[in-house]
């Protein structure tokens, strides 16, 4: 989902993002509506003119976890995380 928005606008990225049917749609969605809002109120950007420059998705943390079985047993899963990091830039409309 990452790599279908890169390099797009804030607003036509939130738009294919609002009606896909992924579900990490909307953690990214997320991500990108948290890195806008921090440009515009942190840098006075305009939102019309920010597009997103990159999108990284890390690792994180991983937590071990255990089910029960049967004959007193227990299996071990493995609940994945990861950090998701938009990186927006002001890009004005003359610009390309």
């Amino acid at each position: 989902m990452a790599d279908s928005v890169k390099g797009m606008k804030v607003s036509e990225a939130l738009a294919q993002l609002e009606f896909s049917p992924k579900h990490a749609a909307r953690d990214v969605a997320k991500a990108i509506k948290s890195a806008a809002a921090n440009a515009e109120h942190n840098f006075n950007l305009n939102r019309d003119d920010l597009v997103l420059k990159q999108i990284l998705i890390d690792e994180g943390p991983t937590f071990r976890r255990r089910r029960p079985v049967s004959r007193s047993m227990a299996h071990e899963f493995f609940h994945r995380t990861c950090h998701i990091t938009a990186v927006v830039e002001d890009r004005p409309q003359g610009a390309k």
